[in-house]
């Protein structure tokens, strides 16, 4: 059973650099054909990918937050990170790492964890 767990601050000052890490157990970031997204839900908004390292490190990141982001990894810790710079109030989510399968779907996630930016 695969599972992934976010960790960071929850709390973070406009303009600074969010900074996210997820563990993940029962699998490794470097099997074969998986995705490792970053996924991030506003309040009373819908889900919005961010971004995904590929199982050979390879990033792919939306349009929308390409300038600001960056996704790496730690293949002997088996987790990946988030940084997202220069954040704003509306950067204010819960945000979700999550695996992309062979099915063409997100089948695992972790619990979420809230971030949010204040001044």
């Amino acid at each position: 059973q695969v599972q992934l767990q976010e960790s960071g601050p929850g709390l973070v000052k406009p303009s600074q650099t969010l900074s996210l890490i997820c563990t993940v157990s029962g699998g490794s970031i470097t099997t074969n054909s998986y995705y490792w997204s970053w996924i991030r839900q506003p309040p009373g908004k819908g889900l919005e990918w961010i971004g995904h390292i590929r199982y050979d490190g390879g990033t792919y990141y939306s349009p929308s937050l390409k300038s600001r982001t960056s996704i790496s990894r730690d293949t002997s810790k088996n987790q990946f990170t988030l940084q997202l710079s220069s954040v704003t109030p509306e950067d204010t989510a819960v945000y979700y790492c999550a695996r992309y399968g062979r099915g063409y779907t997100w089948d695992y996630w972790g619990q979420g964890t809230q971030v949010t930016v204040y001044s």
